[in-house]
């Protein structure tokens, strides 16, 4: 991020009267060429620069961290902090070493200590400089533009400058932060939850000869399950018992639910790879969510449906609060379906579907090579500027990597769109629908797609989004779907619709989920954020 960004960013910024009053500002002034020596003694780089020089200008160089009785309740409190974010994350960038004892002796409870005013600029510096780093890490997350990391949902600038005027203005807050999002705040508690386990020595390792283990059976191995699964939560009483009963199968559903595994209740090879996935690796891919969870908005709104693509799942939010739930087919790892934030406009019944041009050359055009009447037995029509075209009558060998010819599929139940499909317009050409794959949504792993994103249960949906219209009732979608003609529906108000990538998140229940990395996004992003830190 250049300089001059930082600067369109902060230009305009007045003092809040109602935090800068005089008796809110500080009587300790601070000499501004003092600045200039601290950037150079700890290599401050111009974007920081702008920023420290920026939230000094606008106090007039007084003291942020001081007053006339020395040290404020707000520096200690923020110390806690930036102690706390350093310990949660594992972050070195923030040296809070660097200030330990200076901010121990500032505010030693049992005897005054006057400090030398180059201690009191060193440390007022260093709590304002790593403020800012701290702000950034902790709330807007890293400067890498999230669209090489194929995230095309927008970030919202946070203005820091206010934050820091609200915490040097009330030290009576014990808990200043920064409004992320309720998402970030569950899957950070339990982020500290898997770090305590970890220091007492991570969960036991589930080593069993058997192929499955049910429900009446004996080994072992249930000794170690039964302890991982009271340190997961999944088992509320300690069990050190050899026997599977009925509390291990519950216990182990839920963890099955967790991970997104075959609810079986059933101790299997997939069940055993998940539990034995090191706590270690577990840390670092909430670590990498907890990233991703930066960037969405501070608050959602009341209303939108969310698919998150990794979990295979299309969640429809009600004033803020999941209301269902339904499987969804997503994009395959060579067809990927993107990460971006829409606004669904449009319920289409008995689609069309436009073959992409893709799709045409790869997977079409070899098949009407081999025999033309592919297209007739596929209810697919050859149009040119809205001319239906005779397939019968084209040189179809004559192309390979481009054909001058639209196709579009009829509507009818065997539409690759199914009956339904729903359009929230973007540049990736993606948008819900139905599918005649019905069998699909009995697969585990769910990524099947070309991109677009096929719905379980879209009559459902679409009752759901027309719900307030009264033209568009149950009976009435349903007379539309007994024919083959296309009709669309504008949807008024929009709903916004995100299609995110979390592989780990705490659901509205309180359970900690953990699913597949399946196009490799979590790699990708945790050597941005873990790579420049060894």
């Amino acid at each position: 991020m250049s300089c001059s960004k930082n600067k369109a960013a902060n230009k305009g910024i007045l003092p809040d009267t109602s935090i800068y009053s005089s008796q809110n500002f500080s009587e300790k002034i601070l000499d501004s060429t003092i600045l200039a020596n601290f950037y150079q003694k700890y290599h401050t780089d111009d974007s920081l620069q702008t920023q420290i020089m920026e939230f000094y200008k606008r106090r007039n160089y007084q003291y942020a961290w001081f007053d006339k009785n020395g040290i404020t309740e707000a520096s200690h409190i923020f110390y806690n902090q930036l102690q706390s974010f350093s310990s949660d994350f594992d972050d070195q960038s923030i040296n809070t070493k660097l200030i330990d004892s200076l901010i121990n002796i500032a505010h030693n409870e049992d005897k005054k200590v006057i400090l030398p005013e180059s201690e009191t600029h060193k440390i007022e510096f260093l709590l304002t400089s790593n403020f800012f780093k701290y702000a950034e890490k902790a709330f807007g997350g890293i400067a890498k533009n999230t669209f090489d990391l194929e995230w095309f949902v927008p970030r919202k600038k946070k203005n820091f400058q206010i934050l820091l005027d609200n915490i040097i203005s009330n030290s009576k807050s014990k808990n200043l932060q920064y409004s992320i999002n309720q998402y970030y705040t569950t899957l950070t508690s339990q982020l500290r939850n898997y770090k305590s386990i970890e220091k007492s020595g991570g969960f036991p390792k589930i080593v069993t000869l058997k192929k499955q283990i049910i429900m009446g059976e004996s080994d072992t191995c249930l000794v170690a399950l039964k302890a991982y699964l009271l340190m997961t939560g999944d088992i509320k009483t300690k069990d050190s018992t050899l026997i599977f009963d009925e509390n291990l199968k519950t216990a182990l559903k839920n963890f099955q639910n967790r991970h997104g595994l075959t609810e079986s209740g059933i101790l299997n090879k997939a069940t055993i790879a998940e539990l034995n996935i090191p706590i270690h690796d577990r840390i670092s891919q909430m670590m990498v969510n907890l990233e991703r969870l930066r960037w969405l908005p501070e608050e959602m709104e009341p209303n939108f449906l969310l698919v998150n693509i990794p979990e295979f799942k299309l969640h429809i939010f009600e004033n803020g609060k999941p209301i269902s739930q339904s499987k969804v087919v997503v994009g395959k790892m060579a067809t990927q379906t993107s990460i971006f934030k829409g606004q669904l406009s449009t319920v289409v019944l008995n689609p069309y579907w436009g073959l992409p041009n893709s799709i045409v050359i790869n997977e079409v055009l070899p098949k009407i090579k081999r025999n033309v009447s592919y297209l007739s037995k596929n209810n697919i029509e050859v149009f040119s500027k809205n001319s239906i075209i005779d397939p019968r009558n084209v040189n179809w060998n004559q192309y390979k990597t481009q054909v001058p010819y639209n196709f579009r599929q009829k509507p009818g139940k065997n539409n690759s769109l199914g009956k339904i499909k729903f359009l929230f317009p973007n540049n990736y050409n993606i948008y819900l629908h139905d599918t005649p794959a019905k069998s699909l949504f009995g697969e585990t792993n769910r990524s099947f797609s070309h991109g677009c994103i096929r719905v379980e249960n879209p009559k459902s949906l679409a009752e759901y989004i027309l719900r307030n219209d009264a033209k568009w009732n149950s009976e009435n979608i349903d007379n539309i779907l007994k024919t083959d003609v296309e009709k669309r529906i504008t949807v008024t108000p929009t709903l916004p619709v995100y299609l995110l990538y979390l592989t780990s998140w705490v659901a509205h229940d309180g359970n900690l989920h953990f699913r597949k990395d399946i196009y490799g996004h979590d790699k990708k992003l945790a050597f941005e954020i873990f790579a420049k830190e060894k």
